[in-house]
């Protein structure tokens, strides 16, 4: 079964962080399905937007050319889909992109999720 995930920046940047440490996080693992096909990346404009300006900050540290590859791979892999606005309120307002595009999806394949990492 395939599934498809809207993929909140976070976990990206949670992925890379680890994969400098040498560790295969459940991020990584995340990212790691979305390459073998296991996961399609479901994304809008806004979205790949989002994961470029974030992933270049400096306090990363990240590559940007390995930036632009991963976002070209998710371009090539992935479904480009407009999401539906919604009413919901989301304390950041940034995050509600992310919601839109999985519920407008979710809509076309009921196996849509949508992925993001929760702080404690």
């Amino acid at each position: 079964m395939k599934y498809f995930a809207v993929i909140d920046t976070n976990v990206f940047v949670s992925a890379l962080l680890s994969a400098r440490a040498q560790k295969i996080s459940n991020p990584m693992k995340v990212i790691i399905h979305m390459f073998s096909g296991d996961v399609k990346p479901v994304y809008n404009g806004d979205i790949l937007e989002e994961y470029k300006d974030v992933l270049c900050r400096q306090k990363f540290h990240f590559d940007p050319e390995m930036v632009e590859k991963v976002i070209r791979e998710i371009q090539r892999i992935g479904i480009n889909i407009q999401g539906i606005e919604t009413e919901e309120y989301f304390p950041d307002p940034d995050d509600a992109v992310f919601f839109e595009v999985a519920i407008a999806h979710k809509e076309k394949e009921d196996n849509t999720y949508l992925v993001t990492l929760c702080s404690s």
